[in-house]
């Protein structure tokens, strides 16, 4: 039997996360905690406070009405990650969980973090492409210059854009802005932070406000950023192994390949030796609910190195 890994309670809000890395092997942090509803808020308020998306706050509450929550229920808030099998250097961005993860260059005797913000990325139609590239410029208070597509879209549903949108505050670019290599494509703010979690770009990708602002300063031109698809992650954390599977991007999915196969091999690549306990029950389980939430489903030998 699994057990999710949650937190004592707590109530007072959390900055955006910056966790320590994990030692060599390992490749999960931060922790999961339970919240109670407040009188008045909705599940977006809590995720902003605690620096989740809107997806991300659903998938793990399946039970809880994101507008109406009941005062004093139990809000799961998933903030324990799973790192994305990547190069932990500069951006990377999952696309299946809408997270962004930043790893800065470390500071000579200090220990190696990652900041991680929740994203917005491209609707169907729209999507925000895969791939590698780089920040090849930053801008302060942008102007937005809508392309062609984009007008002639609004112009089709009757919302004309003009073909400059100064900065402000019906620029929907926000106060700032990492251009990327792929022609077109952007890591901005935004003027509507709901939208952060959420399938509501033409491909760039959203950050809430307080979110782009430490970025946008911490990030230098010239940085790596890596755009990975990965529904499934899985890592190792004090000897156990934890599963987290999100709700694929339909897009993105290869019919020749079911769910429980990318789970198998997800696993595999997690790990170079034998699992001597696998819960391979709860970790269909997971497959199956798409919470997002790190779960665990394994253990290993305490001492090995995997």
């Amino acid at each position: 039997m699994t057990i999710i890994a949650i937190s004592l309670l707590l109530t007072t809000a959390v900055s955006a996360a910056t966790l320590v890395l994990p030692s060599s092997g390992e490749s999960v942090v931060g922790r999961n905690l339970i919240v109670p509803a407040k009188a008045s808020e909705t599940l977006l308020d809590i995720a902003r406070r605690y620096d989740v998306g809107y997806s991300e706050i659903k998938a793990a509450n399946p039970n809880i009405d994101p507008w109406l929550p009941k005062e004093g229920s139990p809000v799961v808030v998933p903030t324990q990650y799973v790192l994305p099998q990547a190069p932990r250097r500069g951006i990377v961005i999952n696309l299946a969980e809408m997270r962004l993860y930043y790893f800065p260059e470390s500071q000579p005797g200090q220990p190696g973090v990652v900041v991680t913000h929740p994203i917005g990325i491209g609707r169907e139609g729209w999507s925000t492409p895969l791939g590698k590239t780089s920040v090849i410029s930053k801008k302060k208070n942008p102007t937005w210059i809508p392309p062609e597509s984009i007008r002639a879209e609004h112009e089709a549903n009757g919302d004309p854009l003009p073909k400059v949108v100064p900065p402000g505050s019906d620029n929907p670019l926000g106060k700032f802005a990492l251009r990327l290599g792929m022609p077109g494509y952007l890591i901005h703010g935004t003027n509507r932070p709901w939208g952060v979690g959420m399938r509501v770009s033409h491909g760039c990708i959203r950050l809430y406000p307080e979110d782009i602002a430490s970025l946008f300063a911490q990030v230098k031109v010239g940085a790596s950023v890596n755009i990975v698809y990965q529904p499934f992650k899985a890592g190792i954390k004090d000897a156990v192994l934890y599963l987290e599977a999100h709700v694929p991007l339909p897009e993105l999915e290869s019919p020749e390949q079911g769910g429980l196969t990318k789970m198998v091999a997800t696993i595999v690549a997690a790990t170079e030796k034998p699992i001597p306990e696998m819960y391979w029950e709860a970790a269909k389980r997971v497959a199956d609910e798409r919470t997002g939430v790190a779960t665990q489903v394994g253990k290993i030998e305490a001492g090995d190195t995997l």
